[in-house]
């Protein structure tokens, strides 16, 4: 029997080709996806993506989802306790890693492996070490489709927020700016691929600035 893991999923294209990888190498099943949701917004984390759109999308590729809510004034101490309570449960299921779209970011993959350690879970990075340029690329060959739903201002213009990513949206970012925003430039929401059977119905809403800083594109989910 297979190795049983959690995603950490954010509904973005670097979860989605983590799912895909883990898909093909075929060697851990997945028991579920989960995510941090903002408790004050009801929104994904960083991402901004409604709740309704993050469940819409889970359930259509077909997993279990569970939900962290996180308050927005929570400390770094409030998040681990959150998480770890998460954890232990899915200990208990016989869930013995979780799973990250992560590339390349040293001090985050420690933080990560020494959280689940406490917990006497493993951490797998399916994508750790992949170039990025050729796994942005590879994103788009594989036919996934995404938008661009936060765009960090200190490090991208705010007029790339809302656009699809795509070859055009690859070359018009800078060169200062990873292809797949993994120093936090942008974020993206995967509606299309093949992890879909058919298509999310997504609409691009209003385009607001948070924290002078974040400019986030509101999808709103179609009919």
């Amino acid at each position: 029997m297979k190795p049983k893991v959690l995603l950490a999923w954010s509904g973005g294209k670097d979860s989605s080709l983590a799912l895909h990888e883990i898909q093909r190498a075929d060697e851990v099943s997945v028991a579920a996806l989960f995510t941090t949701v903002s408790e004050d917004y009801d929104r994904v984390s960083m991402h901004g993506v409604r709740r309704e759109l993050l469940e819409r999308q889970v359930r259509a590729i077909g997993y279990p989802l569970e939900i962290v809510l996180i308050p927005k004034t929570s400390t770094s101490e409030t998040y681990e306790a959150q998480m770890r309570s998460v954890l232990e449960k899915w200990v208990q299921r016989g869930v013995t890693g979780v799973a990250f779209g992560d590339l390349f970011l040293e001090d985050i993959r420690a933080y990560r492996e020494r959280n689940l350690e406490q917990v006497g879970m493993a951490a797998l990075f399916p994508l750790w070490g992949s170039d990025t340029a050729g796994l942005a690329h590879r994103f788009i060959d594989l036919g996934f489709r995404a938008l661009v739903t936060c765009v960090d201002g200190e490090a991208l213009s705010g007029e790339f927020v809302g656009r699809d990513y795509d070859e055009q949206f690859l070359r018009d970012l800078p060169e200062s700016v990873d292809p797949c925003g993994e120093n936090g430039e942008f974020h993206t929401f995967v509606y299309d691929g093949p992890l879909f059977p058919e298509p999310i119905d997504v609409l691009r809403g209003e385009v607001v600035l948070r924290e002078k800083r974040f400019y986030f594109c509101d999808l709103l989910p179609g009919e």
